[in-house]
Protein backbone atom coordinates (compact mmCIF):
# COMPACT_ATOMS: atom_id res chain seq x y z
CA UNK A 1 0.00 0.00 0.00
CA UNK A 2 2.98 2.59 1.13
CA UNK A 3 4.22 1.59 -3.00
CA UNK A 4 1.04 2.74 -4.38
CA UNK A 5 0.73 5.85 -2.25
CA UNK A 6 4.56 6.76 -3.46
CA UNK A 7 3.33 6.16 -6.78
CA UNK A 8 0.80 8.58 -6.78
CA UNK A 9 2.43 11.44 -5.12
CA UNK A 10 5.41 10.77 -7.71
CA UNK A 11 3.27 10.80 -10.49
CA UNK A 12 1.55 13.95 -9.25
CA UNK A 13 4.95 15.83 -8.40
CA UNK A 14 6.47 14.90 -11.92
CA UNK A 15 3.48 16.04 -13.99
CA UNK A 16 4.18 19.68 -11.53
CA UNK A 17 7.43 19.96 -12.46
CA UNK A 18 7.10 19.17 -16.31
CA UNK A 19 4.06 21.55 -16.71
CA UNK A 20 5.86 24.47 -18.88
CA UNK A 21 5.44 28.25 -18.14
CA UNK A 22 2.37 29.49 -20.02
CA UNK A 23 0.64 33.02 -20.31
CA UNK A 24 -2.56 33.95 -19.57
CA UNK A 25 -5.56 33.82 -22.07
CA UNK A 26 -7.74 36.72 -21.00
CA UNK A 27 -11.42 37.61 -21.46
CA UNK A 28 -12.79 40.28 -20.26
CA UNK A 29 -16.98 40.97 -20.82
CA UNK A 30 -19.96 42.10 -18.93
CA UNK A 31 -22.51 40.38 -17.76
CA UNK A 32 -25.08 41.61 -19.70
CA UNK A 33 -24.80 44.16 -23.19
CA UNK A 34 -22.98 47.28 -22.21
CA UNK A 35 -25.26 50.16 -21.81
CA UNK A 36 -24.36 53.39 -20.26
CA UNK A 37 -26.06 54.29 -17.48
CA UNK A 38 -26.91 50.14 -16.64
CA UNK A 39 -25.95 48.66 -13.58
CA UNK A 40 -23.97 45.50 -14.74
CA UNK A 41 -20.72 43.36 -13.72
CA UNK A 42 -17.45 43.30 -15.02
CA UNK A 43 -15.94 40.12 -15.55
CA UNK A 44 -12.20 38.97 -16.26
CA UNK A 45 -11.56 35.42 -16.83
CA UNK A 46 -8.51 34.25 -16.83
CA UNK A 47 -6.71 30.80 -18.17
CA UNK A 48 -4.64 28.50 -19.12
CA UNK A 49 -1.11 30.16 -17.32
CA UNK A 50 1.49 28.42 -15.34
CA UNK A 51 2.75 28.94 -12.45
CA UNK A 52 0.09 30.12 -10.45
CA UNK A 53 1.56 33.06 -9.10
CA UNK A 54 -0.87 35.94 -10.51
CA UNK A 55 -2.47 39.12 -10.32
CA UNK A 56 -5.76 40.38 -11.51
CA UNK A 57 -6.78 44.35 -11.19
CA UNK A 58 -10.53 45.44 -12.15
CA UNK A 59 -9.54 49.35 -12.86
CA UNK A 60 -12.07 52.34 -14.29
CA UNK A 61 -9.74 55.17 -15.56
CA UNK A 62 -7.05 53.64 -14.33
CA UNK A 63 -8.09 53.01 -10.71
CA UNK A 64 -8.61 50.10 -8.90
CA UNK A 65 -12.65 49.16 -8.58
CA UNK A 66 -13.73 48.38 -5.42
CA UNK A 67 -15.61 45.30 -3.69
CA UNK A 68 -14.24 43.05 -6.49
CA UNK A 69 -14.82 39.23 -5.92
CA UNK A 70 -12.00 36.36 -6.85
CA UNK A 71 -12.80 32.32 -7.31
CA UNK A 72 -10.56 30.11 -5.86
CA UNK A 73 -7.65 28.81 -7.87
CA UNK A 74 -8.07 26.34 -10.05
CA UNK A 75 -5.83 23.84 -12.12
CA UNK A 76 -6.97 21.98 -15.76
CA UNK A 77 -5.76 18.57 -16.17
CA UNK A 78 -2.44 19.30 -17.73
CA UNK A 79 -1.72 21.78 -14.71
CA UNK A 80 -2.50 25.29 -15.88
CA UNK A 81 -4.65 27.50 -14.11
CA UNK A 82 -8.03 29.25 -14.24
CA UNK A 83 -9.70 31.56 -12.14
CA UNK A 84 -12.08 34.92 -12.86
CA UNK A 85 -12.30 38.27 -10.89
CA UNK A 86 -15.46 40.22 -10.85
CA UNK A 87 -16.91 43.58 -9.86
CA UNK A 88 -20.67 45.36 -9.99
CA UNK A 89 -19.89 48.62 -11.87
CA UNK A 90 -22.50 51.16 -14.15
CA UNK A 91 -20.40 52.35 -16.88
CA UNK A 92 -19.98 55.65 -18.19
CA UNK A 93 -19.28 57.09 -21.45
CA UNK A 94 -15.88 58.43 -21.84
CA UNK A 95 -14.64 55.90 -19.03
CA UNK A 96 -12.30 53.11 -19.59
CA UNK A 97 -12.45 49.57 -17.88
CA UNK A 98 -9.46 47.31 -18.04
CA UNK A 99 -8.11 44.33 -16.63
CA UNK A 100 -4.84 44.36 -15.60
CA UNK A 101 -2.96 40.91 -15.57
CA UNK A 102 -0.02 40.37 -13.96
CA UNK A 103 1.79 36.86 -14.48
CA UNK A 104 5.70 36.18 -14.25
CA UNK A 105 6.50 40.17 -13.92
CA UNK A 106 4.67 40.96 -17.06
CA UNK A 107 1.86 43.06 -16.71
CA UNK A 108 -0.64 43.16 -19.79
CA UNK A 109 -4.12 45.81 -20.09
CA UNK A 110 -6.92 44.35 -21.29
CA UNK A 111 -9.81 46.77 -22.47
CA UNK A 112 -13.81 46.04 -21.67
CA UNK A 113 -15.11 47.16 -25.02
CA UNK A 114 -19.01 48.02 -24.54
CA UNK A 115 -21.51 46.41 -26.58
CA UNK A 116 -22.91 49.61 -28.19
Amino acid sequence: MKELAFLVVFLCASQFIMAKEASPKVQIYSRNPGKFGTDNVLICHVSGFHPPEIKIDLLRNQREIAGAKQTDLAFEENWHYHLTKHVSFTPNSGETYVCRVTHMGKTTDYVWEPDM
